[in-house]
């Protein structure tokens, strides 16, 4: 039990450096959604599910690749490193040409012609994340957590910052004087644009920073260790795209799929995505999870409890996730207030999404069969059915059910890739999981959702909230009963 409480330990320095970082950055969501409409909101959320692909396809699975063949023995001149940054680095030095020769052609075919900007913007975000991505492999491999979170956090602040500056302060002080220095800084004209140089900003700032990291270059590339990393990475280019086309293919459909006018359709389109950021809690606990398990997962294999270790990490981290569902859905109505009044008519769908990414969740620790056994190519075809899932659903549902069918496709997708990789699992990499231990705090945390909607109606409760903190107290107590022996024995470890 001690493990585990050195991976909770990881898991929450990443996770507060996440959860403040990503907070603030959320604390954007009603800024822009009380000073832009769904429609221009829609744009933003449009570029963002374009940039997930991308990211994925500049990375070339070198991230994992690298964990998994990183020179443990020499730290101080890792060749592993310097071969999966030089790579990735003229990916992406290509990449960034070659989108600025075809701006102007692909602004147009993206019906952005007026703001060919947009394209360029998000161009040089993605660069810069992705060189970024493989400096940040490297401080997670080295447990140097710490400067991993003050990095991430530093730009998300200057994000968040600037947004402020460019959103609210600019146009209040050019409305009084547009004469005044600010017109040097500001044009109106440029609008929901200042979000993405906002961000580009921070990128800069941000690869600044990981400068130092980047002296690996000189460490020297190596073609045999190449190779190798690249036939184990690429199957984690299609997992890594296959779970993009997961997570962010709603976003990119709604726009055509949806059956009404073009603007309507942003509008929906800018409703459900707000509406999404209503299941950030969950996401930042999966993401700081994800940062600390990978590393940790790879790093224990070698011990003989490494397979019950994982089982135990597994429960917990179920019974942690059903508290996030728990905290958003009982408590819905003061979560509410962080979207503008437009937005709040796609509240019906949070509740799904947050299932959805406990799923995912449950798949990145159920993964570990094909990773530590290197059977990406099987990982692969998981992440490839999910996707074809989430494809015909989505073609399928959006036109009948809207933003909803989105929703619901989300779920149906992740919830069968846990179910696949847990049978696949079983076979190649056996771990004894607690299946009905799981599942049963997965139903109570429905029923208890389930509980709230029902139980103002049926009893007349004059105050919602005072039965929200009942249901949760009842989570909490069971939770307790049946896990109090473990919970006792880390706690003392």
């Amino acid at each position: 039990m001690g493990i585990i409480r050195k991976l909770a330990s990881q898991t929450a320095i990443y996770g507060i450096s996440s959860i403040f970082g990503r907070f603030l950055n959320y604390l954007l969501v009603p800024l822009y959604t009380y000073y832009f409409s769904a429609a221009e909101y829609g744009v933003v959320s449009e570029f963002y599910a374009y940039a997930g692909f991308f990211s994925v396809l500049l990375l070339f699975g070198f991230e994992t690749g690298y964990f998994r063949f990183r020179d443990k023995a020499h730290s101080g001149k890792d060749v592993a490193y310097s071969t999966a940054l030089i790579f990735v680095v003229l990916v992406n030095v290509g990449f960034f040409l070659a989108i600025l020769l075809i701006n102007s052609k692909l602004s147009t075919a993206l019906n952005y012609a007026n703001h060919p900007e947009y394209v360029l913007c998000f161009t040089l975000i993605l660069t810069l994340d992705a060189i970024a991505a493989i400096p940040f492999a490297r401080l997670r491999a080295e447990d140097r957590a710490f400067r991993f979170a003050g990095i991430k956090v530093t730009e998300i602040i200057i994000t968040v910052l600037l947004s402020l500056f460019f959103i609210i302060y600019c146009p209040k002080v050019y409305a009084e004087n547009p004469q005044s220095w600010i017109a040097s800084v500001y044009n109106p004209a440029i609008g929901i644009g200042y979000i993405f140089i906002a961000n580009l900003i921070a990128s800069v700032f941000k690869f600044v920073l990981l400068a130092p990291q980047l002296k690996g270059l000189a460490w020297g590339f190596d073609r045999e260790l190449f190779g190798r990393m690249v036939r184990y990475s690429l199957p984690m280019v299609v997992i890594g795209f296959a779970g993009i086309i997961n997570e962010m293919l709603d976003r990119a459909l709604l726009k055509y799929l949806l059956p009404y006018d073009a603007l309507t359709n942003m509008k929906m389109l800018g409703i459900y995505s707000a509406c999404y950021k209503l299941s950030i809690l969950m996401s930042l606990f999966i993401q700081a999870f994800r940062y600390a398990a990978e590393p940790f997962f790879f790093a224990y294999s070698d011990n003989s409890d490494a397979r019950i270790v994982y089982a135990k990490v597994l429960k917990f981290f179920v019974i942690f996730c059903v508290f996030i569902f728990l905290l958003v859905t009982l408590f819905i109505d003061f979560f509410k207030y962080f979207l503008g009044d437009e937005f709040r008519a796609g509240l019906e769908v949070v509740p799904i999404l947050l299932l959805a990414n406990l799923f995912l969740g449950i798949y990145v620790n159920l993964s570990i069969w094909y990773k530590l056994t290197d059977r990406t190519l099987m990982g692969a075809f998981v992440s490839l059915s999910g996707a074809t899932l989430t494809i015909v659903l989505n073609i399928w549902w959006i036109p009948l059910l809207g933003y909803v069918g989105s929703a619901w496709a989300t779920l149906a997708c992740y919830a069968s890739m846990a179910v696949v990789s847990y049978l696949l699992g079983r076979r190649y990499y056996p771990v004894a999981y607690d299946v009905k231990r799981v599942l049963g705090y997965i139903m109570l945390g429905i029923g208890l959702y389930l509980a709230r909607v029902q139980l103002p109606i049926g009893v007349g409760w004059q105050q919602p909230w005072l039965l929200s903190v009942e249901l949760m107290a009842i989570y909490l107590l069971v939770t307790l009963l049946f896990e109090r022996r473990q919970l006792v024995v880390m706690v003392k470890r």
